[in-house]
C-alpha cells in the first residue's frame, strides 16, 4: 500500500522533500492541502505542482527527470516560421486569462476529459489577480486560435497547459513566450512532463535535483510582478 504524506491545512509553505516522491507513478509527493495562493507559490518555488481529476484529492508531483525549455533553445521549424509569416496572427499577454484557461479545459479528441476542473480554474485566476499567472494569446482576425497559461515566480515560468483552435496556434504561443521570457531573462520555461510534440520544439529533460536548485535560486529572484498585458512580443 502507498503511503503518502498529506499536507498540513494551516502550512501553506510547507511540503515534503521533493527528492522524496515515488518512482511509480512518477513524481507524486503528496495529497491534501488546498489550492490558495500561498501554497500554489510555495509549491511552483519547490519544484512541485498540482495536477489531479475531480474524482481524487488534490494530488502533488514532482517528477523526475523535469522537462524544460531554456528559453533561448526554442526550435522553430522553417515551414512553423512560413507560416507565422503568412497568417500574421497577433501574440498578446493577460489580454483573455479567463478565455485561455476554459479552452485549456475543453474536451479534445483524444482526451475526453480533463484535468482543469472548477477549483483549479478558480484558483489559477486568482493567482493571476495576484499577478502570478499569466496567458498567452494568439489571435487571428476572428478571435482566438490559440494560447497558454502558467506560472511566474521570479524568472521562474512554469507552463500549466495550452491548446490550439487552429493549427500552430499553440506554437506560435510558445514561440512568442519564449521570446518574452528570454528578453526579460527568465532563462528557463518549466513544462512539468515530457511528450514528443515538446521534445520536436526543443524541450529536454534534465534530473530533478538540477531542476529543483534552479527553480529555488530563479524563484528568489527579482521578476515581473503584477499583469503582463502591456508586454510587447
Amino acid at each position: 500500500m502507498i503511503q503518502l504524506p498529506r499536507l498540513h491545512p494551516a502550512l501553506p509553505n510547507v511540503f515534503p522533500d521533493p527528492t522524496s516522491a515515488l518512482a511509480e507513478p512518477n513524481g507524486l509527493l503528496a495529497f491534501g492541502g488546498d489550492l490558495s495562493v500561498e501554497r500554489l507559490v510555495a509549491a511552483y518555488s519547490q519544484g512541485v505542482f498540482p495536477w489531479f481529476n475531480d474524482d481524487e484529492p488534490i494530488l502533488w508531483w514532482s517528477p523526475d527527470p523535469r522537462c524544460i525549455f531554456r528559453t533561448d533553445q526554442l526550435h522553430v521549424s522553417r515551414s512553423l516560421r512560413r507560416q507565422l509569416r503568412r497568417d500574421g496572427w497577433t501574440v498578446t499577454f493577460d489580454r483573455a486569462f479567463g478565455a485561455v484557461m476554459r479552452a485549456c479545459a475543453a474536451p479534445r479528441a483524444d482526451q475526453p476529459g480533463t484535468w482543469i476542473g472548477e477549483d483549479m480554474i478558480r484558483a489559477y485566476n486568482d493567482l493571476h489577480a495576484r499577478g502570478f499567472a499569466h496567458s498567452v494569446e494568439v489571435w487571428s482576425e476572428e478571435g482566438l486560435v490559440g494560447g497558454l497559461y502558467g506560472v511566474a515566480i521570479g524568472r521562474l515560468f512554469c507552463g500549466e497547459s495550452m491548446f490550439s483552435i487552429r493549427t500552430g496556434g499553440s506554437k506560435a504561443a510558445l514561440v512568442g513566450l519564449c521570446d518574452l521570457l528570454q528578453a526579460w531573462e527568465f532563462p528557463l520555461l518549466d513544462a512539468q512532463v515530457t511528450n514528443d510534440h515538446l521534445l520536436r520544439m526543443g524541450a529536454i529533460e534534465i534530473p530533478r535535483a538540477s531542476f529543483i536548485r534552479q527553480a529555488r535560486h530563479l524563484s528568489a529572484l527579482p521578476g515581473r510582478p503584477g499583469s503582463w498585458a502591456n508586454a510587447s512580443r
